[in-house]
């Protein structure tokens, strides 16, 4: 029992700012003493702004753990201030520079009566103004026989250290967490804050890793103020949604009490603490559910699960789960069961008596240990875990192989009846616990190569900003891996097994995105891996195991209709395989471009198995709030094979006919058409006919899906058909004018189609002869007359146009427009098309269709500013340029017609 004086010290170059949080981590090197105080002064060198400034600093330490400090610099934060960071690293590097001394109760001891008169008065006299009142209180106290103080024996000395039975942790300043994480939560998002609460939560997770007492009380502290946050309410009240980056906190939130609850270290007393304490936030109204909904969406899937003896209950009145729901749930599990504690202890647990027949065995065919049980979330890299990873992921290898067994043995009555039941109702790829995400990083971190050994410093230097580039390599096969497998190879297989899976769509917009994201972040961390041979292994096995896979694959032969879609795994696992085995990576592909619950000819699934109930209806597909992303998803898988297959014709073929089948949106098919345009007519090459052929075969899709439905980009996708056919030839352009009415409404037709067809640019660019060019001037002119029966009123002027080079199409053009004009057109359109006759140079047709435009005329007494007064101004000006008798004629129509007396004078 010991006391450290620290001496006033300064340390160049430290960078007192950056030292702030080094502590934790240089913890061990303390002296195991029972318990000490190291005080000292800390001079924080001048800076260009700032004075020199010296801080009075003081440390209680306790069984190698700083239980209190103080600090004359007044910074109040979560973390120590660098003075006292300076001070403690001080005396770890110089500490024969400290010195030592016995503790205050000792060295009084030892003194006279005159001594210690000398030493409180020097006290006093030092410390006058702070101590003199608390000097007196006690001498009063002192000199009465029945003060508190005479009755206890003794007294306190704080540089002796506490008592062995007594609690000893972090000193951890818990006022300042609160305001730290009110503050954050305040901020709403903004400033950074919600970065700052994940620093917060990393925080929390090296305190774990380090054991740590203070992680729970941390935890705890933030929890709170997370419940206190008043939006909470407000949300509820309004049935607003949170936003994605606070759930995801909160998602975090609910986590980290699983990893506080599963640590196998606490007491059992700890643990019922927590779980009352979950309980209780659980219990509370306004706190956030699991997957994100507030009342104002459809029930969760999960919930409709029978459990026990509520099975029969209706699942809209059960409760909902809570983010804390699933930490405590697992309160009840424990780290005691025999054979769970052999996995994790023994690289030597083995037993090859085993016979590999029944459901829930304890070791594998090959005498390795399996786990059947709930997946321990622990995210450390200790060979405990590793150990309990390998068990879970050489079970899920033996689940694939039993499965596949077992949906070989009913193949044929299952693609008979054309259905499947929903074999996860909750996927592990956007589970609330990551559990996929958390073995895949076990297993990952095992293999990472860096300057500093994993156990080291790799998640603070992550947190902070400071993290290298790292490697991973294949280390040495564990004894329960196969020959050539290694931490890397079996990380892989985790997640192809994880993202493959068939899962139900959950319900709810967060849990929904969710998913996505949680797939993505899963493929970007794959997509870090340099694939070599025995990855593409891996890849090749998990895609054959897929594909036949039935209902346990979202890539199976037949899939429930409301199964998670597989776009985005397909396209990383085609990318992936294409360089190594096409065939495979296309079949892939090519199985998951399906979008069944778009159609509404899909089956609806079985889901009347006893331990599946559940209330799925056909069509519901308006709870997918994420079909926007997942139809882009589908389109970019679609385009990523379109641009792989390019001058391969079989492949095109087929892939053509998948887009053809399988995608609904005629915005993403348009999408396509365009990529497969530009791919096709890229500059350093010539044209690809076949993928320019593809390109036109969906432009004509879309035409004919939009022909009837308002697009508003409708008018940009006809004149892209319109490039595109003119790019493939001139038989693509008579085709598309003989089939017009299946394409195009008559307008399009003739004001976009037919005119740019006939346009001097589109002869040039594709070189005609004159017997070429009269063709399709002959498809032109059929198609303009076609168009103007159809619908005169705004296709007869373009037919006019059109056939102006054929006297007799120009005539039977004009005889519709005749034919028309006494019922089906206005006067504006008559007159319009008199005027275009006049300027043609046929003036007595224009003044037949100026007559006919006026009995459709009608001005009233106070229209003088009328735009149709110039028309009648013409139609008068050419009947007297004509004569006497067309003059004559047409007055009475305007006298009928204007009623308004400026007009006519």
């Amino acid at each position: 029992m010991v006391k450290f004086a620290g001496r006033c010290c300064r340390l160049p170059g430290v960078g007192f700012g950056k030292l702030c949080g080094i502590l934790l981590t240089l913890s061990s090197l303390f002296s195991p003493c029972t318990g000490f105080h190291l005080s000292g002064t800390v001079t924080e060198p001048a800076m260009q702004s700032e004075p020199e400034t010296v801080c009075n600093v003081a440390i209680s330490f306790d069984r190698c753990k700083i239980t209190s400090v103080t600090c004359s610099c007044g910074n109040k934060d979560i973390f120590y201030c660098a003075h006292v960071v300076a001070l403690s690293l001080y005396r770890i590097r110089k500490p024969d520079q400290v010195k030592l001394h016995l503790p205050i109760s000792e060295t009084l001891f030892q003194m006279n009566r005159d001594q210690l008169q000398k030493f409180v008065q020097y006290l006093i006299t030092v410390h006058h103004t702070e101590v003199l009142p608390t000097a007196q209180k006690l001498a009063d106290e002192i000199l009465s026989q029945n003060s508190e103080i005479n009755q206890v024996h003794g007294a306190p000395d704080p540089t002796a250290g506490a008592s062995i039975d007594d609690e000893n942790c972090w000193h951890l300043d818990e006022e300042q967490v609160q305001e730290q994480v009110k503050l954050f939560l305040s901020q709403g998002g903004y400033h950074g804050s919600g970065k700052q609460l994940n620093l917060l939560f990393a925080k929390v997770r090296e305190m774990l890793k380090m054991r740590d007492s203070n992680g729970a009380r941390m935890l705890t502290l933030i929890t709170e103020q997370f419940m206190a946050d008043p939006r909470l309410s407000l949300w509820r009240q309004q049935g607003t949604a949170m936003t994605d980056k606070y759930r995801q906190l909160w998602d975090e939130l609910g986590a980290l009490w699983m990893c506080i609850v599963l640590n196998p270290h606490c007491k059992l007393e700890q643990k019922a603490s927590w779980l009352k304490q979950l309980k209780k936030w659980n219990s509370v109204d306004v706190c956030p559910w699991e997957d994100g909904n507030h009342g104002n969406e459809l029930p969760n899937l999960t919930n409709a699960l029978p459990q026990g003896a509520n099975a029969n209950q209706d699942s809209s009145n059960r409760p909902h789960r809570t983010v804390f729901t699933r930490a405590i749930e697992a309160c009840d599990l424990h780290w005691q069961d025999s054979h769970l504690q052999h996995i994790i202890s023994s690289d030597l647990y083995t037993n090859y008596c085993y016979h590999d027949d029944t459901e829930n065995l304890l070791f594998d065919s090959h005498g390795w240990p399996l786990w059947h049980g709930k997946w321990l979330n622990r995210k450390d890299v200790s060979m405990t875990s590793l150990r309990l990873a390998i068990a879970i992921v050489n079970t899920l290898r033996r689940q694939q192989q039993k499965q596949l067994e077992m949906f070989r043995a009913q193949k044929k009555e299952l693609l008979h009846r054309g259905v499947t039941s929903i074999t996860n109702l909750e996927g592990w790829v956007g589970h609330p616990l990551d559990p996929v995400g958390t073995l895949f990083s076990s297993l990952m971190e095992a293999c990472r190569v860096d300057d500093e050994s994993f156990h080291g410093f790799s998640d603070f230097t992550e947190n902070m900003g400071q993290c290298k580039s790292l490697e991973y390599q294949h280390l040495p096969a564990h004894k329960f891996l196969e020959e050539g497998e290694s931490y890397l190879t079996l990380a892989v297989e985790v997640a192809l097994i994880g993202l493959g899976q068939q899962r139900i769509m959950p319900d709810g917009l967060y849990a929904q995105e969710k998913v996505c994201r949680n797939e993505e972040q899963l493929i970007s961390k794959l997509q870090e891996i340099e694939l070599d041979d025995s990855l593409v292994k891996i890849f090749r096995k998990q895609a054959v195991f897929l594909l036949e896979a039935g209902p346990y694959s979202g890539l199976g032969e037949v899939i429930h209709r409301e199964s998670v879609p597989m776009h985005t795994f397909a396209k990383y696992l085609f990318t992936s395989l294409l360089p190594h085995d096409a065939e495979l990576a296309y079949k892939t592909a090519l199985r998951a471009m399906r979008l069944l619950v778009l159609e509404s000819t899909a089956p609806s699934g079985d889901i009347s198995r006893p331990h599946h109930i559940a209330s799925v209806v056909p069509n519901r597909y308006p709870r997918w709030f994420t079909l926007s992303h997942i139809e882009s998803q589908q389109c970019e898988l679609a385009s990523t094979m379109l641009t792989a297959a390019k001058g391969d014709v079989r492949r095109l073929e087929t892939v053509l006919e998948s887009i053809q089948k399988n995608i609904h949106s005629s915005s993403h098919i348009f999408k396509l058409a365009q990529d497969a345009f530009k791919i096709a007519t890229l500059m350093d090459s010539l044209p690809d006919i076949t993928l320019l052929k593809v390109s036109l075969e969906l432009g004509l899709q879309v035409m004919r899906m939009t022909l009837s439905t308002l697009n508003w980009r409708r008018r940009e996708m006809v004149r892209w058909l319109v490039t595109c056919a003119t790019e493939v030839g001139v038989y693509a352009l008579d085709s598309i004018m003989q089939n017009w009415f299946t394409l195009f409404t008559p307008t399009e037709a003739t004001s976009i189609v037919a005119t740019t067809v006939m346009s001097n640019s589109t002869i040039v660019r594709l070189h005609l002869d004159c017997h070429q060019q009269e063709k399709l001037s002959g498809s032109a002119r059929t198609l303009a007359l076609q168009c103007a029966m159809k619908d005169p009123q705004n296709c007869a002027l373009s037919a006019l146009t059109l056939c102006e080079k054929d006297h007799i199409a120009f005539e039977t053009a004009y005889q519709i427009v005749l034919d028309a004009a006494t019922t089906g057109m206005s006067y504006s359109q008559l007159f319009t098309i008199a005027r275009y006759m006049e300027h043609r140079g046929y003036p007595m047709r224009a003044y037949k269709l100026a007559t006919l435009a006026m009995t459709h005329l009608n001005l009233s007494y106070n229209q003088d500013t009328h735009p149709a007064i110039n028309d009648v101004l013409w139609a008068c000006a050419l009947s007297h340029s004509l004569g006497k008798n067309e003059l004559a004629a047409i007055i009475p129509l305007v006298v009928k017609s204007v009623k308004c007396a400026t007009v006519l004078s």
